[in-house]
This record gives structure tokens, sequence and C-alpha cells, in this order.
């Protein structure tokens, strides 16, 4: 895929209800955010935002593992739309650009749009292609493992803002490694040589 051939870049990140001892399986995991930033793929300068809470119906009570990890309330989901009125503000969004590639950090997100859109029977809400930016980070850097977001920002020696697994968060600081996934920056250990 020509990553450079796009207009924007549509970076997002997704938060799901989640338990410590696995109580909700992969297969129920719900929404319960959506962090999406579009991107100029000239500059890589932010253009625009979005961000909402989704309310889960089939485990509606947040864990206090959720919670601690995501900084997510109850309240927070209570008052959120649930996911079929989210999506259509989220597509009503994505319709004031073209030509974009959506990009999240791994499958994940991907896959989960995919799950709940046929759990509840809407049509998955993103047209453009998908590119593993976790996947690609890797390969432009020419790092073996595969890393976290956390670790990513480490080897770029990037700080992390706002807090780590908030969906709009994330998103913004996956923004800051955008020019690493496309190779336009190199992480210090992985300097090309300089011309002598």
């Amino acid at each position: 895929m020509d990553l450079e051939k796009f207009k924007y870049y549509l970076i997002i990140d997704v938060e799901a209800n989640c338990s410590e001892k696995d109580s909700v399986t992969l297969e129920d995991m719900e929404m319960i955010e959506i962090g999406a930033v579009m991107v100029c793929a000239n500059t890589l300068k932010k253009i625009d935002e979005f961000s909402t809470f989704i309310k889960p119906v089939r485990f509606p009570q947040l864990s206090a593992f959720c919670t601690d990890l995501t900084s997510i309330t109850q309240d927070d989901v209570d008052n959120a739309p649930e996911y079929p009125e989210a999506i259509t503000a989220l597509v009503r969004w994505l319709e004031k650009f073209d030509n974009f590639l959506f990009c999240s950090w791994g499958n994940y997100d991907k896959q989960q749009f995919e799950l709940e859109s046929t759990f509840h029977n809407v049509p998955y809400p993103i047209s453009a292609p998908h590119l593993n930016i976790k996947k690609q980070f890797s390969k432009s850097q020419r790092v073996r493992k595969r890393q976290g977001m956390a670790g990513a920002l480490k080897l770029a020696h990037i700080s992390i803002e706002g807090t780590h697994h908030r969906g709009i968060d994330d998103a913004n600081n996956m923004v800051k490694l955008m020019p690493y996934v496309l190779g336009r920056k190199f992480i210090p250990s992985n300097q090309p040589a300089q011309p002598k």
C-alpha cells in the first residue's frame, strides 16, 4: 500500500469494558469510548478530533479494574449514547473528509468495530482501508519486537500526554508517532549513518 497517496490519516483508538478476572470475554467486550484524530498526511498536523463515550448494553456495569485502567467512570457511560447512535455521530464527522487511511495501533480497534457493528446490526462505519501502525512502526524502524504504543513512545523519547488507555488521549499520542510510522523520522538507535 502506498502510504503517501492519502490526503489524511484517521487515527483511532477505542476503549472497551474489561475485567481483571476475564469475566468479560474478548468476544463480549463492548466499546466504551472512541477517540479519533484526523491528521493532514503531508504535514502530520492534527486537523480535527472526535470523541465519544458509549453506553455498553451486554455488561452495562464497568468493573473497578476497567475504571482504574481507563479513568472512564460509570457516570461517563451511563450518560452516553449506545453504539448505533455513537457510530452515526462518527460517520457524520467522517463525512467532512475524503481520501483518508484508517490507522490504529494493532488490529484490535478495527476488529472491535466489526464485532460491534454485527452485534448491533448496523453497517461497519469506516469505508477507508486500514493500516496496523504498530506493525508499520516495527517495519519502518526495523524493530523486531512489536511495541505497545507506550513502548514506541519511549523508544522515540516522546512523553505520553493525558491518560494512557483513554481513547482520545492515546489517539493524540499516536499522532506524535506518525513520523516514525511513516519512516520520515527514526528512533535514536536506528539513525541512518551520516555521510562523511
